[in-house]
């Protein structure tokens, strides 16, 4: 059903999908403007795949043939494909103007997906017109370990749509969970209320940060804590998902609280900054 994909952007999030849809026998176009960030997708991919050869999850004769079925771009001009996957920053105008640009260069029979973990389907389909299909495709990080793809069905996602997700997941031995486009979709709303009510804690020195985030671990069976988890996600993107749901929802719960602001405005963004509520 689907043997080619088109992934833009080669950021922690497109290198893993550009990974794990290699890794199921599929051909992948991985898009990027920036030469040295395809560089590094691709050795955050071989990496990742030694470390599951390293595990037993896969064979170590796999990695070579894997990495050779993804192809670096700087555009997707003259591309085509079956399925056609955003993961850019949680910016929707600048998804809208990726999936515009898309819409001019793919035919009507490619799949258009966005990887966002809380941004409108709906909204980003209204401006590509009607006979457009687009389906939210939510992957987790680290996308080759995580378990999940949450799908999300905007108001004129197609059953076919959905079907073809299910069918992805399959394919990439994920679990799948089907939900409604709203603010946050059900992960976000969840991981947010967590995290923010953690950064409370640690704020009125309830309790230090590696102790909120034990307390998650043993005794919630977390497999990690709500502040490293969002060291792993950038506390930048924590902070843009809390100000859109509490923009659109208008929930106290959703309010950024201001260690995160402090933190961001001072370029602590977590393990690709080098120090978040970690250092790494």
């Amino acid at each position: 059903m689907i043997s080619h994909v088109v992934v833009a952007g080669a950021g922690t999030m497109g290198a893993g999908i550009a990974q794990v849809f290699a890794q199921a026998g599929m051909r992948v176009s991985l898009v990027d403007v920036s030469p040295k960030q395809l560089e590094n997708a691709i050795q955050k991919a071989r990496d990742s795949l030694q470390r599951l050869a390293q595990k037993g999850s896969i064979a170590q004769d796999a990695i070579g043939p894997t990495l050779d079925r993804i192809t670096t771009l700087n555009s997707f001009e003259n591309l085509s494909a079956d399925l056609f996957i955003e993961a850019v920053p949680e910016n929707i105008d600048l998804k809208i103007d990726l999936f515009r640009k898309a819409n001019a260069v793919f035919g009507p029979t490619t799949l258009f997906a966005s990887n966002t973990s809380g941004l409108s389907i709906s909204k980003m389909a209204s401006a590509l017109g009607s006979s457009r299909d687009l389906i939210g495709l939510h992957f987790f990080n680290p996308v080759p370990v995580m378990k999940l793809l949450e799908v999300v069905k905007g108001e004129n996602t197609s059953e076919r749509a959905i079907e073809t997700a299910r069918w992805i997941a399959e394919k990439l031995k994920k679990e799948t969970i089907v939900v409604r486009d709203s603010p946050g979709f059900a992960t976000s709303r969840l991981g947010i209320c967590i995290a923010f009510e953690a950064m409370r804690m640690l704020e009125t020195n309830v309790a230090s940060a590696e102790d909120i985030d034990k307390a998650m671990v043993f005794g919630y069976g977390h497999p990690i804590g709500p502040l490293k988890l969002t060291d792993l996600v950038g506390l930048d993107v924590r902070l843009a998902i809390g100000e859109h749901l509490f923009q659109t929802l208008g929930q106290a719960q959703f309010q950024p609280p201001e260690i995160l602001r402090k933190l961001v405005k001072e370029g602590a963004l977590g393990q690709k900054s080098g120090r978040g509520f970690y250092p790494w």
